[in-house]
């Protein structure tokens, strides 16, 4: 599986591939289900604390065997790796995609371990997505009552071409006014797309990545894509359907004690949302 090249068709045709984040098997069953029936391409995600929970090799083995049964384009991508060897943990098990987070680093800091892990990486495996960060997105992938978005943190472009240009990264995550997680209540916080405009005019070849796409205004997300990006990242969207669903079935059933009964909702529930989404990002028979 050529997980550069999923990402390129997606530049080439101006869609946008979904990361949806797990840390169950059910929920990689959901998400798999979903492109199958939307003939879509896709891009499993984990967070070190998600592959804490779900481990590393069996998370890697599931996934290679539902490529394996459905032919379908899937990438597992390491999300927010904060160091060299949690990258270095991930390639050797055998993941496509990873993303090394060095958004809280100096510049120079970031560029140099940005640049040992695409060497290692492409190193293994020449096709393995390397994904840099520039930038500082606020929030983790909850639902916030208060959350503050500076100028200060989005992305600089005065340094995306230099940082691409030494890194060598196949793709770059940036802060544009986008969010980890949701917020309680409000409106969502809306994307600053001139930035993104002036990033993407700086560095055309470069694979943009939008992370914290869940509660992102519909027709920024779609405005988005238009301007070169080609990931965008779910996780607290599939979080809180899975929960909600989940809750309701044991509120309304409280005898029951089959585990695949109390866990189809919350499956049905994630599949939903993926469907969604991988209908507005166009990437519907891409596969």
């Amino acid at each position: 599986m050529n997980a550069v090249r999923i990402m390129k068709n997606a530049q080439e045709g101006k869609y946008a591939v979904g990361q949806f984040n797990v840390s169950t098997d059910e929920q990689i069953t959901a998400i798999i289900e979903a492109a199958k029936n939307l003939n879509s391409p896709v891009i499993i995600g984990t967070s070190e604390g998600e592959r804490d929970f779900i481990r590393v090799e069996q998370v890697v083995a599931l996934v290679d065997t539902w490529i394996a049964k459905t032919g379908l384009p899937i990438i597992l991508n390491a999300d927010h790796c904060k160091s060299f060897d949690s990258v270095k943990e991930v390639v050797d098990a055998g993941y496509l995609g990873v993303h090394f987070d060095g958004s809280g680093l100096p510049f120079e800091e970031n560029i140099k371990i940005t640049r040992r892990i695409v060497e290692y990486a492409k190193n293994i495996n020449s096709s393995i997505l390397v994904e840099g960060e520039l930038g500082c997105l606020p929030g983790s992938s909850d639902i916030h009552r208060d959350i503050e978005i500076r100028l200060s943190d989005l992305t600089q472009p005065e340094e995306v071409k230099d940082f691409v240009r030494k890194t060598g990264i196949d793709s770059l995550a940036v802060a544009i006014g986008n969010i980890h997680g949701m917020k309680a209540e409000g409106s969502d916080p809306h994307l600053h797309l001139d930035r993104l405009r002036q990033i993407q005019q700086i560095a055309p070849n470069v694979l943009l990545v939008l992370h914290g796409g869940s509660g992102t205004p519909v027709k920024d997300l779609e405005e988005a894509i238009k301007l070169g990006v080609v990931k965008i990242n779910i996780n607290t969207e599939i979080r809180l359907a899975y929960r909600t669903a989940l809750q309701k079935f044991l509120e309304e059933n409280l005898s029951e004690v089959k585990s695949y009964k109390i866990l189809s909702p919350a499956m049905e529930a994630v599949q939903k949302v993926v469907e969604a989404k991988i209908k507005l990002f166009g990437s519907e028979n891409k596969a």
